[in-house]
């Protein structure tokens, strides 16, 4: 909520109808699925009989059952205060989705096996490809962002050419075009580099918006305010323009850096031995592919856990100056 609501009013859950419409809302919508073949059918069977031949009545009675299910879930968490609602939320989110790997029947041993190997090769290659990514890419969205403001017509058409370009290839093109083709210029390199290189310029490009928008929401008068009293536009940009922007700038940069993240995964085509590559190889041999999958899966979740903490303290620091 952005702002407490100080207005004392019944809540959208408690109300007849909305709790009327959810419930057959969320009736037909499990009565359109056979759920003849689920456990939550086994434990309807004292109801239903049989649950494969139990026909119109059995998804019924199934549905019916869900709906009321969820429904009472919903109106008595309404109860709870704002925090208690989210963790429970939450906590019963996590366990459906343990409940739904569960029927992939996993391997544990297995993942205990390889779980090591994951953390200390891919998720740290993984974290050093995108942390040296993001910072190249911060630096090129700084110069581009000057430039796109810039009245030089030169850096102008070269930012906007820049933008327009990296923004419009596919990731996964431009990862190919830089590890296969700079060769063909003479410029050989590794993979890790040209993944951090094609990762680097096509976010630099996403993040050059992010900080011209940002340098923009300050107010003109900042500026001449600034110049009149004989500040350079170096020491205008450090010490007037950033300092004031970095509260916009932030959040979507933290979105950019989580995305990253996620797009590492890209350059495992081209060899590079980050989180994504050992969860598609190390389960080759055995063909246990879900097990390495849904562990890489859960790690990137974690790791994004993080990094949304992370966003929010450095958020609330830059936004403790607007507090009055």
């Amino acid at each position: 909520m952005l702002y407490p609501d100080t207005v004392e009013a019944e809540r959208l859950v408690h109300k007849p109808w909305f709790v009327a419409t959810m419930f057959g809302i969320v009736l037909l919508v499990f009565m359109a699925f056979n759920m003849s073949g689920t456990g939550f059918a086994e434990l309807m069977r004292p109801v239903i009989g049989e649950p494969s031949i139990s026909g119109l009545y059995g998804r019924f009675a199934i549905g019916f059952a869900i709906a009321v299910i969820f429904t009472l879930n919903v109106v008595l968490i309404g109860f709870a205060p704002l925090k208690l609602q989210i963790g429970i939320v939450w906590l019963e989110l996590l366990l459906l989705f343990i409940a739904f790997f569960e029927t992939f029947h996993l391997s544990l041993p297995f993942i205990r096996e390889k779980l090591p190997f994951l953390i200390s090769q891919g998720v740290v290659t993984t974290l050093y490809v995108s942390a040296i990514s993001i910072v190249i890419a911060s630096l090129i969205a700084v110069a581009g962002a000057v430039a796109k403001l810039s009245n030089n017509g030169f850096a102008y058409a070269i930012a906007s050419f820049y933008t327009s370009f990296f923004r419009g290839l596919p990731l996964l093109m431009q990862v190919y075009l830089i590890y296969l083709g700079l060769p063909q210029l003479g410029f050989v390199i590794n993979a890790v580099p040209a993944g951090i290189l094609a990762l680097s310029l096509c976010y630099g490009a996403y993040m050059t918006e992010i900080f011209r928008s940002g340098i923009q929401s300050i107010d003109r008068g900042q500026w001449e305010a600034s110049r009149s009293m004989g500040f350079g536009f170096a020491l205008t940009m450090r010490r007037i323009i950033l300092p004031q922007a970095l509260p916009v700038i932030i959040p979507p940069t933290g979105n950019q850096f989580i995305s990253m993240l996620k797009d590492s995964s890209l350059v495992s085509v081209i060899g590079v031995w980050e989180l994504m590559f050992l969860a598609r190889t190390l389960g080759q041999k055995t063909f246990q592919h879900m097990e390495t999958l849904i562990s890489a899966a859960m790690i990137y979740w974690v790791l994004s856990i993080c990094l949304e903490l992370i966003q929010s303290r450095i958020e609330h620091h830059f936004r403790r100056s607007k507090v009055r």
